[in-house]
This record gives C-alpha cells, structure tokens and sequence, in this order.
C-alpha cells in the first residue's frame, strides 16, 4: 500500500508541473442549514458535500461528446479562487481547451490554452496568495482545484478534478505520518468510502465540488493516453458557463470506479 502511496507522490510532482456503485445517491452528513455558515464549521465536516441552493451561483462544464459536469463553488471558502474561475469562465476562456493531463487513480487537468501544462493566466487584477487553501475542503474525488507550480501564488487558468482511490485506515496513517499532517475522522471516512488523493490537502486551491456528471469525469479519466499522460484522442471543452441552480434534483453519484 505504501508503494501506491509513492506512486502518488509521483503524480503530485507531475500536478505541480504544470459509498457505493454508480447511480446510487450518497448520503452524508449536512455540513450546516446554512449554507453560508460554512466557514464557521470545524475542519473536517463534508463541507464539500454542502448541497447548493436554488439560484445559487454554479458551473457547467460542457465536454464535447460527453455531457456536462455541474460544479458547485465555495467564494466563502476560496473567494479568490472562484472570482479567477468565474470571471475566466464568463469570457469564454476555457471554451475549446482540452484536458492535457489524465492520470488513473488521480485526476483529470485541464485549462491550459497551451494544452501542455505550462501556460494559463489569472483573470486581469487577480492573484493568489499564500493561505487560498482552505482547511475545511478535502481532495475528495470530484473535488476541483487549481494546478501549480507548488506555491498558491503561481495559481492560473490550469485545474484539476480529484478521481482518487480509496484508502484504508493503515495508508492513512502512513500519510500523515509521511506529511506530517493529521486528517480529521470525517475526512477519513470520505476517502474510506469514496476515495480521493488525501496527500494533496493543504497544498492546492480547492474551489468547488462537482455535483452531477461525475460519471464523465471518471469517462475521461479512463481514455488512452500517451507517455505524458495526454490523451491520444484530444478531451475538449466544448464550453463553460456560469448559471443559477435551478433547483432541481441534485446527483451526488459516485461512480462504480474503485481504482484499487
């Protein structure tokens, strides 16, 4: 288990670089009645999970020939973080990009317009300074962050949705033992149950929380890819709009996929 446990150091450098089967809904704790609250939680509730409210601000990620990916955002948490998306988002400037990095067991990156890991710009005005990452938001799989080159204040265009694998007790423990960290109970369990890449707390941007349509980011994350991790057929971004929650039927599903 440790071995995957390096295996996934390895794909963190790489990232700096640049409960159940699907269709069931998982119930988890509500992290507060008030949406709005949730910054004053203690550090380990599923905030991630915090349902978004009818007309609410979200995100739909169009992916060509895919479907949509509906993100919910977290200005409370990560203010900076979700302007920089929103405003990018609003001028058309992930339209047509593609995801350039796809890694089993990990996540899909994508936001690059050099489609290679090394470019995308902030919105006009905005920069990211050190302390973006908030402690009450966990790299559970669905989660969405922004890609770096190790430090907050180099955040862009670039970013990332966790697909993860699950971990037990043990490899848990051999993480915080690893990072020097602690990992609260709640935090455990979600990636006892659901999975996501846990080393990466504390050290990433994270902004928001795909809500439906997280079966397609697990499509993507399965397609072929060469030696860098690109995918041989090109993964576009047909388009990405900001929009009001309609309140509608809300799809915590949690794909099938274990990756163990």
């Amino acid at each position: 288990m440790f071995r995957k446990i390096l295996l996934s150091v390895i794909c963190a450098s790489f990232l700096a670089c640049s409960m159940t089967a699907c269709g069931k809904e998982v119930e988890l704790k509500e992290a507060s009645d008030d949406s709005s609250a949730s910054v004053n939680l203690q550090a380990g509730e599923y905030v991630n999970f915090t349902a978004p409210e009818k007309g609410e601000q979200i995100v739909i990620m169009t992916i060509k020939d895919m479907g949509d990916i509906k993100i919910k955002l977290f200005p409370d948490l990560a203010p900076t973080g979700v302007k920089n998306f929103v405003e990018l988002a609003k001028q058309g400037y992930y339209d047509e990009l593609i995801f350039h990095r796809v890694i089993s067991n990990f996540m899909i990156q994508g936001g690059d317009p050099k489609g290679n890991g090394t470019g995308g710009d902030p919105a006009e005005g905005i920069t990211f300074e050190a302390g973006d990452a908030s402690p009450y938001l966990t790299h559970v799989s669905g989660a969405v962050a922004y890609a770096n080159s190790g430090s907050t204040a180099t955040n862009g265009s670039p970013f990332y949705i966790v697909t993860g694998e699950k971990y037990d007790d043990s490899s848990l423990s051999q993480m915080e033992q690893a990072y020097g960290t602690t990992y609260s109970d709640s935090f455990k369990e979600l990636y006892k149950t659901i999975g996501g890449a846990p080393w990466l707390d504390g050290s990433y941007t994270i902004f928001g929380q795909v809500f439906d349509g997280l079966d397609i980011v697990y499509e993507i994350q399965n397609v072929a890819t060469d030696a860098s991790d690109k995918p041989y057929d090109a993964v576009t971004i047909e388009s990405v709009k900001v929009a009001e929650y309609d309140g509608g039927e809300l799809k915590w599903y949690i794909s099938d996929y274990t990756g163990q």
